[in-house]
C-alpha cells in the first residue's frame, strides 16, 4: 500500500511539473491562438487562409453591410479588447465607426501605430488617388484613394503575404507554418486567377455601371470599363437629372450591365434598367453578402458567374 501511494505521489509531482513547464512555454509554444478581429469580412478571409488553425478570426462588419457605415454595439469593444491583432482596410473606409471603438476597447496592442495594429492598404495598389484639394462637395470621396482595392486577386495576394508577416511577428514559434500557408493560397490563387482571366475573356472591353464607386480594381484586373455611377457622387443619393444624363450615356455607349452593391436601394437601378434594356446585377463586393460566399475564392467565382451570365444576356 505504502509503495502504491509513493508512485501516486511521484506521478502526481510529474504531472504537475508538466503542467507548470507548459504553462511558462511563450505564446506559440502551445496551443493558444493569435487572436485576430478584421474590420471586414474580406480581411477576415485573407487572415484565415494564411492563418490556418493557428488564429482565431472574427470580422466586426458583415459580408452583406455598407463598410462605410457600421452601427457600433457594446459586443465590439469586447472582441477588440480581447485581440491580439486588428486588420483594417484603411484609406478611412472605417472612419465613421472603428476609430472610437480602437480607442474605447482600453486595448494597447492594437491602438493606430502599435504592433498589433494592420492597415492592409499598406499592401495594396491604390487606384483614385485624388489630385489637389478634396472637399465635402464632391461627396465622400476618399483622400487616400479608392478602399475597395480587395477585389483585385494581385491586392489579395499581397494582402495575404502582409497579413502572414505580421502573424509570423506575433507568433514567431509558428512563422514557418504562416509562410507556408502563404505559399499554398499563392499557388491556389495562381491557379484561380488562370480560370478566371480565361472565363472573362471573351468580355473584355465591356462596357458596365455601378452604383458605388466599389469596382475599379476588379474593373482593372478583368479590363472592364466602368462608364459611370448611378450616385452622382460617392455617397451621394441619385437624382432625376444625374439618372437621366446616365441613362442618355448608356444608350450611346450601348452600355447593358448595372453593377449594384447588395446594401443599395435598386429602385432607380431597375428604372435605369427598363429605360436602357440594361440587366441590373447584384453583385457582392465582399465575402460573406450571401450564403454560400465564405472564403475568397468563392467571392471572385460568385461574381464573375454573374457577369458572365449578364454579358451572355446582353449581347
Amino acid at each position: 500500500m505504502r509503495r502504491r501511494s509513493r508512485s501516486f505521489r511521484f506521478t502526481m509531482f510529474v504531472a504537475s511539473a508538466l503542467l507548470l513547464w507548459t504553462l511558462a512555454l511563450p505564446i506559440g509554444a502551445h496551443a493558444k491562438k493569435v487572436t485576430v478581429v478584421t474590420s471586414t469580412t474580406d480581411m477576415a478571409a485573407l487572415t484565415q487562409e494564411v492563418g490556418g488553425d493557428k488564429v482565431s478570426v472574427e470580422s466586426i462588419a458583415k459580408g452583406y453591410q455598407d463598410p462605410h457605415f457600421v452601427e457600433a454595439k457594446p459586443s465590439f469593444l469586447l472582441k477588440l479588447r480581447q485581440a491580439d491583432l486588428l486588420v483594417v482596410v484603411g484609406l478611412q473606409l472605417e472612419i465613421g465607426w472603428l476609430p472610437p471603438l480602437i480607442n474605447q476597447s482600453g486595448n494597447p496592442r492594437i491602438q493606430v501605430g502599435a504592433p498589433g495594429y494592420l492597415d492592409a492598404s499598406q499592401f495594396a495598389e491604390i487606384l483614385e488617388i485624388p489630385q489637389g484639394t478634396v472637399t465635402r462637395a464632391e461627396g465622400d470621396v476618399h483622400p487616400l484613394g479608392n478602399p475597395h482595392y480587395w477585389l483585385d486577386p494581385d491586392n489579395g495576394r499581397r494582402i495575404a503575404r502582409g497579413i502572414a508577416n505580421k502573424l509570423s511577428e506575433a507568433d514567431p514559434g509558428d512563422a514557418a507554418y504562416f509562410q507556408q500557408r502563404f505559399q499554398d493560397f499563392d499557388n491556389r490563387l495562381t491557379a484561380a486567377e488562370q480560370k478566371w482571366e480565361g472565363e472573362m475573356k471573351p468580355y473584355r472591353g465591356r462596357k458596365v455601371v455601378t452604383y458605388h464607386r466599389s469596382f475599379p480594381n476588379f474593373a482593372k484586373h478583368f479590363g472592364l470599363d466602368v462608364i459611370g455611377y448611378v450616385e452622382p457622387r460617392p455617397g451621394i443619393p441619385p437624382t432625376p437629372t444625374h439618372t437621366l444624363e446616365l441613362i442618355q450615356l448608356m444608350r450611346r455607349e450601348t452600355c447593358k450591365v448595372v453593377l449594384v452593391e447588395p446594401y443599395f436601394d435598386l429602385k432607380t437601378p431597375q428604372s435605369i434598367g427598363r429605360e436602357t434594356g440594361a440587366q441590373v446585377v447584384v453583385y457582392l463586393p465582399s465575402v460573406g453578402g450571401e450564403k454560400g460566399v465564405e472564403d475568397y475564392f468563392k467571392l471572385f467565382d460568385y461574381d464573375i458567374d454573374l457577369l458572365i451570365k449578364a454579358f451572355s444576356a446582353t449581347r
